[in-house]
């Protein structure tokens, strides 16, 4: 399938993005050749359900995500994952307060004086 480019998802209304998303909900249900009714008992969910998230009818979260894990399609939220980088001056102080030597045991009590 196509993917949409940053600049046509920015252009889409609210309406349009979630009709693309029934769309290709259906799509993906038809490639595993399954009814409707078949996916809303897979998923969980009723038929009219699915019937309305292909239709761009308004739905929950929870039940794209139900649907989508059932059809093997949650890869469409890989985009989602935050990852924390370091700026190069946040990575210059963690590598300048890095311990680069031991100092050994400070301790007075066990150090054996010598005779000498």
């Amino acid at each position: 399938m196509k993917e949409f480019s940053a600049l046509e998802l920015n252009r889409m209304t609210d309406d349009s993005i979630i009709k693309a998303i029934g769309t290709f909900v259906r799509s993906a249900r038809l490639e595993k050749d399954w009814t409707q009714a078949q996916l809303g008992e897979h998923a969980g969910v009723h038929r009219t359900t699915v019937r309305d998230l292909e239709l761009g009818k308004r739905s929950t979260l929870v039940t794209l995500i139900q649907v989508l894990r059932t059809l093997d399609e949650l890869h469409v939220f890989k985009n989602l994952k935050v990852v924390q980088e370091l700026s190069p001056l946040q990575l210059a102080q963690l590598e300048q307060n890095e311990r680069r030597r031991a100092r050994g045991s400070q301790s007075t009590d066990s150090v054996q004086k010598s005779e000498w």
